[in-house]
């Protein structure tokens, strides 16, 4: 039975999808940290907000755990490496609480340009100070919006109807998509000297920490005002402090703090600064929205495979998953089969395809491919920490595609260059969904892939397939097929072997010590055939 634990305040409405999928769902909030880590051995699936903190202990203990769900965008409060490392999908809902965020933004930005928080509180102490709250208008005023995904476009969508300009710095917004907003693609720095409004909402990484710190706050345009809905470590808040008590920033609203759950912070008590306490995603909808879509996730995930919104792997549709089949048990099989095949440290790995799969997400095939290989060095890999392991140990990963097609309508071929040799190895399918192996190391050869085999290369010369087959038969060891092949200059032959059971170590021994003899490996393709 697949069970998820669900650690933080989720819908009603989530715990019935999982049950509609088959999945029991505990629901037990505000464990402490040493409660989650001794129950969490026992769940397939860990859904949380923000509150369960999923750290490098937790996720050490969690021997069974396949993913983690987490019910909003930030996945601040999981150590995505150490889930990474373990080889446990990390999801989040990027979507669902968009509107949400971008909302709350535009109201900060309202609050703080009419000081309507400060007014209030003025208002109910019995106080008239009307001329004390002057504020200033939108209408026509500059806006800067950094970060212009999901929730930064909406914010600049919502900002034009105020009939606001909109300048917007984004790496990855092209000049296609700001035209088709309305908007004008700036860089930082050029946007922040025009603007009278900034708003940030670009993830937190260590390129975005500190963002705005005291340099960059020099640079705004004097009496500009700054919205932070998005991330607190965007802004070094002894900095901004600093920038207002000077008067150059005229003030800022956040929702966010570098040390969250603030219950201390340098900017309490300044009166231009407006503060919220995290809010951005508190409606009755985005709460609805995110659990019922982690939830689905989670479940399609656990149920079949498919793979939304992940940020530690590659995505995949249902329909995705369907069209790759087929591929799935193929790049595990050359991949197994290359894996098993190395003599000495890897230093590169190549993925190429051909044909019809290159029109294809291959991202998952990659994944599947360095799995094979990585697991004969690590029986813990899986395909979501794999390509973590190779690149950590050293490995340079690359990818080419040819959508023509060669001597096969499609082809998988995986390189790999040791520090000894150079090897490679390529297989199709047959009838669309039968995999083969068609090449091993230049050599041409068709085989299919059985639990228990054999691999050997020889000198091309007579003699050897009977004295293999009799070293064979003499260890009751029976022979279902020979996969044969050779190199175009008839020196080297090499033979993929079924046999009934493994062939062991003496066995081996005796095959090496044939006079035309290579190489020989047994080989072991259980759960991959």
């Amino acid at each position: 039975m697949i069970k998820i634990l669900i650690s933080d305040k989720l819908s009603p409405a989530a715990t019935e999808i999982f049950q509609r999928h088959g999945i029991t769902a505990d629901v037990r909030h505000g464990l402490t940290k040493e409660q989650l880590i001794e129950i969490i051995a026992d769940y397939d699936g860990l859904a949380v907000r923000s509150e369960t903190k999923v750290t490098r202990e937790v996720i050490e203990r969690a021997t069974r755990l396949k993913v983690i769900g987490r019910a909003g965008i930030g996945v601040d409060n999981v150590d995505v490496p150490a889930a990474t490392a373990r080889g446990i999908v990390v999801m989040n809902t990027p979507f669902g609480n968009s509107v949400t965020t971008a909302e709350h933004a535009v109201a900060m930005m309202m609050a703080l340009a009419r000081r309507i928080p400060q007014a209030s509180t003025s208002t109910h102490a019995g106080k008239w100070e009307k001329s004390k709250f002057m504020g200033v208008e939108l209408t026509g005023k500059t806006l800067a919006v950094i970060g212009c995904g999901n929730i930064g476009s909406i914010v600049a969508d919502r900002a034009r109807g105020l009939r606001m300009r909109v300048l917007a710095y984004d790496p990855f917004l092209t000049r296609e998509r700001a035209e088709s907003l309305g908007i004008e693609k700036t860089e930082l720095d050029d946007a922040i000297a025009q603007a009278d409004f900034i708003t940030l909402h670009t993830p937190l990484t260590d390129a975005t920490r500190h963002l705005f710190d005291a340099a960059r706050l020099a640079r705004c345009k004097k009496g500009a005002r700054i919205i932070n809905c998005a991330r607190g470590g965007l802004i070094h808040e002894p900095a901004l402090k600093s920038a207002i008590d000077s008067g150059h920033i005229a003030g800022a609203a956040l929702d966010v703090f570098e040390v969250e759950p603030a219950k201390e912070n340098i900017l309490f008590g300044m009166e231009h600064v407006v503060l919220t306490p995290h809010l951005g995603a508190s409606t009755n909808e985005a709460q609805e929205n995110v659990a019922l879509q982690i939830a689905e996730q989670m479940s399609d995930f656990l149920n079949t495979g498919a793979i939304t919104n992940a940020v530690n792997i590659p995505s995949i549709s249902a329909a995705e998953a369907t069209a790759l089949k087929p591929y799935f048990k193929l790049a595990r099989q050359i991949g197994t089969l290359a894996g098993q095949l190395q003599q000495s440290p890897i230093q590169s790995i190549t993925f190429e395809y051909e044909g019809h799969v290159a029109a294809l997400n291959t991202k998952p095939l990659n994944l599947l491919l360095a799995q094979g290989v990585m697991v004969a060095f690590d029986q813990n890999v899986n395909m979501v920490n794999a390509l973590y392991i190779a690149k950590e140990r050293g490995m340079t990963v690359s990818e080419t595609k040819i959508e023509s097609e060669g001597n096969y309508k499609t082809l998988i071929r995986l390189r790999i260059v040791t520090e000894k040799e150079s090897f490679s190895c390529s297989g199709t399918l047959f009838d669309g969904d039968k995999p083969r192996i068609v090449e091993v190391n230049g050599i041409t050869l068709e085989a299919v892939l059985s639990a228990s085999m054999l691999f050997s290369t020889n000198d091309d010369k007579p003699g050897f397939i009977g004295n293999l087959g009799k070293i064979l038969g003499d260890a009751d060891i029976n022979i279902a097929h020979f996969h044969l092949g050779r190199n175009q200059g008839k020196t080297e032959a090499m033979a993929l072997v079924t046999v009934d059971s493994p062939v062991h170590s003496d066995v081996i021994s005796t095959i090496k010590k044939l006079p035309s003899v290579r190489r020989v490996v047994a080989l072991d393709f259980s759960g991959v055939v």
